[in-house]
């Protein structure tokens, strides 16, 4: 793994999901750190989101997780120094990590099934960005914000 730690946080549409993903993470004896929610009541993702994004670092991924994944990724790319991808697939977790340096990853409950999901994070969090041409284009996404 890249990174010294994961944070995850998901809406009540993705709980569930989020419940087996730190299960599948916590088998690989990852640190990782549950934001919540802690049940699956009626929550708003946009707070997930932010209080994910507020505590990702150099040495940090996040992971969110909501019904579609949209939602969460339109909020926590709000913040600045986060670079959140949408996959669904793990050739998209790949190129988000190689040429986008994404540190953050969003998935969707109702659109990804969980083997599907843990290929995902697997490719995420085991690849590394290229750097090289593509650092120019991450500081032209950072300067806009």
């Amino acid at each position: 793994m890249l990174r010294e730690k994961i944070y995850i946080a998901s809406d009540h549409a993705g709980f569930a999901l989020k419940q087996e993903i730190t299960n599948f993470l916590n088998k690989q004896n990852i640190i990782l750190e549950d934001l919540g929610p802690f049940c699956n009541e009626r929550c708003d993702y946009p707070d997930y989101a932010h209080l994910l994004s507020s505590k990702i670092n150099d040495n940090s991924f996040g992971i969110l997780v909501c019904g579609s994944g949209i939602g969460m990724s339109i909020a926590a790319n709000r913040h600045k120094n986060i670079r959140c991808a949408l996959c669904n697939e793990p050739l998209s977790a790949k190129l988000s990590r190689e040429h986008n340096d994404a540190n953050v990853l969003a998935l969707g409950a109702r659109l990804t099934g969980v083997d599907m999901a843990f290929e995902i994070i697997t490719n995420f969090i085991n690849t590394s960005f290229s750097g090289g041409r593509h650092c120019v284009r991450i500081s032209k996404i950072e300067e806009n914000l």
